[in-house]
Protein backbone atom coordinates (compact mmCIF):
# COMPACT_ATOMS: atom_id res chain seq x y z
CA UNK A 1 0.00 0.00 0.00
CA UNK A 2 1.29 3.46 -0.88
CA UNK A 3 0.82 6.36 1.49
CA UNK A 4 0.52 10.00 0.59
CA UNK A 5 1.61 12.40 3.30
CA UNK A 6 0.18 15.90 3.34
CA UNK A 7 0.67 17.00 6.97
CA UNK A 8 -0.16 20.66 6.25
CA UNK A 9 -3.75 19.60 5.48
CA UNK A 10 -4.40 18.68 9.13
CA UNK A 11 -4.42 22.37 10.08
CA UNK A 12 -7.13 22.95 7.47
CA UNK A 13 -9.15 19.92 8.59
CA UNK A 14 -9.00 20.81 12.29
CA UNK A 15 -9.87 24.47 11.72
CA UNK A 16 -12.52 23.89 9.06
CA UNK A 17 -15.69 25.72 9.95
CA UNK A 18 -14.05 27.77 12.71
CA UNK A 19 -13.74 31.52 12.39
CA UNK A 20 -10.00 32.12 12.40
CA UNK A 21 -10.37 35.65 11.05
CA UNK A 22 -9.15 36.82 7.68
CA UNK A 23 -5.85 35.26 6.64
CA UNK A 24 -5.57 37.79 3.80
CA UNK A 25 -5.78 40.71 6.23
CA UNK A 26 -3.18 39.00 8.44
CA UNK A 27 -0.86 38.70 5.41
CA UNK A 28 -1.47 42.36 4.51
CA UNK A 29 -0.61 43.45 8.06
CA UNK A 30 2.42 41.16 8.38
CA UNK A 31 5.74 42.96 8.81
CA UNK A 32 8.08 42.48 5.84
CA UNK A 33 10.44 40.33 7.92
CA UNK A 34 7.49 37.95 8.46
CA UNK A 35 6.41 37.79 4.81
CA UNK A 36 7.56 34.20 4.32
CA UNK A 37 5.57 32.91 7.30
CA UNK A 38 2.52 34.85 6.09
CA UNK A 39 3.15 33.44 2.56
CA UNK A 40 3.07 37.02 1.28
CA UNK A 41 4.73 37.08 -2.14
CA UNK A 42 4.11 40.67 -3.29
CA UNK A 43 2.30 43.75 -2.03
CA UNK A 44 1.32 47.08 -3.57
CA UNK A 45 -0.77 49.90 -2.14
CA UNK A 46 -3.97 48.37 -3.51
CA UNK A 47 -3.44 44.59 -3.76
CA UNK A 48 -1.38 41.60 -2.64
CA UNK A 49 -0.28 38.18 -3.85
CA UNK A 50 -0.17 35.34 -1.32
CA UNK A 51 0.40 31.63 -1.61
CA UNK A 52 -2.59 29.42 -0.91
CA UNK A 53 -1.71 27.52 2.26
CA UNK A 54 -4.07 24.71 1.16
CA UNK A 55 -3.45 24.62 -2.61
CA UNK A 56 -5.49 22.90 -5.29
CA UNK A 57 -2.32 22.54 -7.33
CA UNK A 58 1.37 23.30 -6.89
CA UNK A 59 1.90 27.06 -7.19
CA UNK A 60 -1.69 28.06 -6.36
CA UNK A 61 -1.60 31.80 -5.62
CA UNK A 62 -4.23 34.30 -4.52
CA UNK A 63 -4.46 37.97 -5.47
CA UNK A 64 -6.58 40.17 -3.23
CA UNK A 65 -7.34 43.84 -2.69
CA UNK A 66 -5.72 45.36 0.39
CA UNK A 67 -9.10 46.59 1.59
CA UNK A 68 -11.23 43.89 3.23
CA UNK A 69 -14.36 43.68 1.11
CA UNK A 70 -16.56 40.79 0.05
CA UNK A 71 -17.61 41.75 -3.44
CA UNK A 72 -16.05 43.01 -6.66
CA UNK A 73 -18.79 45.64 -6.95
CA UNK A 74 -17.49 47.29 -3.79
CA UNK A 75 -14.00 47.89 -5.22
CA UNK A 76 -12.95 51.33 -6.46
CA UNK A 77 -11.48 51.68 -9.95
CA UNK A 78 -8.00 51.90 -8.42
CA UNK A 79 -8.57 48.73 -6.36
CA UNK A 80 -10.03 46.85 -9.35
CA UNK A 81 -7.14 47.74 -11.63
CA UNK A 82 -4.64 46.95 -8.85
CA UNK A 83 -6.23 43.54 -8.36
CA UNK A 84 -6.01 42.75 -12.08
CA UNK A 85 -2.39 43.97 -12.22
CA UNK A 86 -1.44 41.73 -9.28
CA UNK A 87 -3.28 38.80 -10.88
CA UNK A 88 -1.28 39.31 -14.09
CA UNK A 89 1.93 39.70 -12.07
CA UNK A 90 1.18 36.42 -10.25
CA UNK A 91 0.78 34.71 -13.61
CA UNK A 92 4.13 36.19 -14.73
CA UNK A 93 5.89 34.98 -11.55
CA UNK A 94 4.46 31.48 -11.92
CA UNK A 95 5.51 31.32 -15.58
CA UNK A 96 9.05 32.25 -14.55
CA UNK A 97 9.22 29.99 -11.48
CA UNK A 98 7.32 26.89 -12.62
CA UNK A 99 6.86 27.00 -16.44
CA UNK A 100 3.23 25.84 -16.42
CA UNK A 101 1.38 25.00 -19.65
CA UNK A 102 -1.66 27.09 -18.69
CA UNK A 103 -3.69 28.57 -15.85
CA UNK A 104 -7.08 28.44 -14.21
CA UNK A 105 -7.82 31.97 -13.00
CA UNK A 106 -11.09 32.67 -11.22
CA UNK A 107 -13.08 34.26 -8.44
CA UNK A 108 -15.66 32.66 -6.15
CA UNK A 109 -17.95 35.34 -4.73
CA UNK A 110 -19.90 34.14 -1.68
CA UNK A 111 -19.85 30.88 0.26
CA UNK A 112 -22.47 29.28 -1.98
CA UNK A 113 -20.19 29.87 -4.98
CA UNK A 114 -17.33 28.09 -3.21
CA UNK A 115 -15.50 30.97 -1.54
CA UNK A 116 -13.60 29.57 1.42
CA UNK A 117 -13.13 33.13 2.68
CA UNK A 118 -16.33 34.89 1.59
CA UNK A 119 -15.57 38.15 3.43
CA UNK A 120 -12.47 39.13 1.43
CA UNK A 121 -12.78 38.81 -2.34
CA UNK A 122 -9.74 37.24 -4.01
CA UNK A 123 -8.61 35.79 -7.33
CA UNK A 124 -7.29 32.23 -7.60
CA UNK A 125 -4.32 31.81 -9.94
CA UNK A 126 -3.75 28.08 -10.41
CA UNK A 127 -0.97 26.89 -12.72
CA UNK A 128 -1.72 23.80 -14.80
CA UNK A 129 0.45 21.30 -16.66
CA UNK A 130 -0.47 18.99 -19.49
CA UNK A 131 -0.20 15.90 -17.26
CA UNK A 132 -1.19 17.30 -13.85
CA UNK A 133 -4.45 15.37 -13.68
CA UNK A 134 -4.08 11.63 -13.38
CA UNK A 135 -5.96 8.79 -11.74
CA UNK A 136 -5.50 10.13 -8.20
CA UNK A 137 -8.06 12.97 -8.25
CA UNK A 138 -10.34 11.09 -10.64
CA UNK A 139 -10.60 7.75 -8.84
CA UNK A 140 -9.35 8.44 -5.32
CA UNK A 141 -10.45 12.07 -4.85
CA UNK A 142 -6.86 12.84 -3.81
CA UNK A 143 -4.68 15.61 -5.21
CA UNK A 144 -0.92 15.21 -4.94
CA UNK A 145 1.00 18.48 -4.42
CA UNK A 146 4.61 17.72 -5.38
CA UNK A 147 6.41 20.62 -3.69
CA UNK A 148 6.55 21.93 -0.12
CA UNK A 149 5.23 25.45 0.41
CA UNK A 150 8.55 26.71 1.77
CA UNK A 151 10.47 25.43 -1.28
CA UNK A 152 7.92 27.01 -3.61
CA UNK A 153 8.12 30.30 -1.71
CA UNK A 154 11.87 30.34 -2.39
CA UNK A 155 11.30 29.81 -6.12
CA UNK A 156 8.72 32.60 -6.21
CA UNK A 157 11.09 34.99 -4.44
CA UNK A 158 13.76 34.18 -7.04
CA UNK A 159 11.24 34.89 -9.83
CA UNK A 160 10.25 38.12 -8.07
CA UNK A 161 13.88 39.25 -7.90
CA UNK A 162 14.32 38.44 -11.60
CA UNK A 163 11.16 40.42 -12.46
CA UNK A 164 12.45 43.62 -10.80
Amino acid sequence: MERLWAPWRMEYILNSGQDAGCFLCRAIEAPLDNAREALLVHKTESAIIVMNRFPYNNGHLLAAPVRHTADLTELSDVESSGLIRETAFAEKLLRKALSPDGFNIGINVGATAGAGLPGHVHVHIVPRWQADTNFMPVTADVKVIPEALDALYGRLVEALEAAR
